[in-house]
């Protein structure tokens, strides 16, 4: 029986551990095809999340994927402080070659947009592991183009659960809220995989042992991040893996719970800037409320060891 054609996708990230141990499983998957990978400023800087970007590229020889330089600040509002969660480089200090080549000297939203252009609408996904910043600049400036977006996958929001930035926002929407509230409003395809699903899929040491032993270079890296993971939260057994649920859904998207909802994203400047709210005069958006997380984990295993 003949493989599927690989899935045509865009990863716009502000790498970030948990974006580092993402994009690793998206290169580990022969049903992503990467057509190149967009940076944002979030985590950290956008030096820096273009820069790690490029060194995750390059640990996976992988130097034929471009990486494109996104926006520095959000819409509206200064950026946030780099979360010291992920350390001074963005990725734990873990050891990561130099880039291969220079990020690529076009605009982010510039090359996506004539690269949505250019294929045939609905062919292309975008998998954004960070602020949406980038995308809201597309619809705003590039209407044409991103109304050919085949779907967006996000992670990002926090619907029932509490907040990680506060007692309801999350950070990649809280990060640029006015940007988060243009994607949700803009009537794009949009899968949005909120912290309720995150926080269930959760890598032990028992995880990241096997994962070192397993011999496979990309499983041993995502190992040594997610021990920095471990690092920098003392007394914790085991760690959510925000962003690779994006990846997780993008290849097996039967191990999450959809429901539609109609969402709205608050841009006041209080504490609970970014946060989702159930608004009957909000915006349809599909929403991942459920996760089968062993299966999820051992799919994410898989793909890294079969590699």
């Amino acid at each position: 029986m003949p493989h599927a054609k690989p899935r045509l996708v865009v990863i716009d990230t502000d790498p970030g551990i948990d974006d580092a141990i993402g994009i690793l499983l998206a290169l580990s998957s022969p049903e992503l095809s990467i057509a190149g990978i967009t940076t944002v400023a979030g985590n950290i800087g956008i030096e820096t999340t273009t820069r790690n970007a490029g060194r995750l590229l390059a640990f996976a020889g992988r130097e034929d994927i471009p990486v494109f330089t996104g926006a520095a600040v959000p819409f509206s509002r200064p950026g946030p402080e780099p979360l010291n969660l992920h350390g001074e480089d963005g990725i734990g200090g873990v050891n990561l070659p130099a880039p291969a080549r220079d990020p690529e000297a076009r605009p982010a939203v510039e090359w996506l947009a004539d690269l949505l252009l250019r294929e045939e609408a609905g062919t292309v996904d975008v998998l954004a592991l960070g602020p949406l910043t980038n995308l809201a600049q597309l619809v705003l400036e590039k209407p044409d183009a991103a109304k050919r977006i085949g779907r967006i996958v996000a992670m990002g929001g926090a619907v029932h659960e509490r907040g990680n930035v506060g007692p309801r926002s999350e950070f990649n929407l809280w990060a640029d809220p006015e940007a988060a509230a243009t994607v949700v409003e803009s009537g794009l395809p949009l899968v949005l995989i909120p912290l309720d699903v995150t926080r269930r899929v959760r890598a032990s040491r028992d995880f990241t042992d096997a994962m070192s032993k397993s011999g496979k270079p990309a499983a041993a890296m995502v190992a040594s991040l997610i021990e920095s993971y471990f690092e920098a939260a003392t007394h914790q057994e085991s760690r959510p893996l925000h962003d690779p649920c994006v990846m997780l859904f993008a290849l097996a998207p039967d191990l999450f719970r959809l429901e539609e909802l109609r969402l709205s994203v608050d841009v006041g400047a209080a504490e609970n800037a970014g946060a989702l709210a159930i608004d009957e005069n909000g915006s349809p958006v599909q929403v991942t409320l459920g996760v089968d997380a062993p299966a999820a984990l051992d799919l994410l295993a898989r793909q890294l060891i079969a590699i």
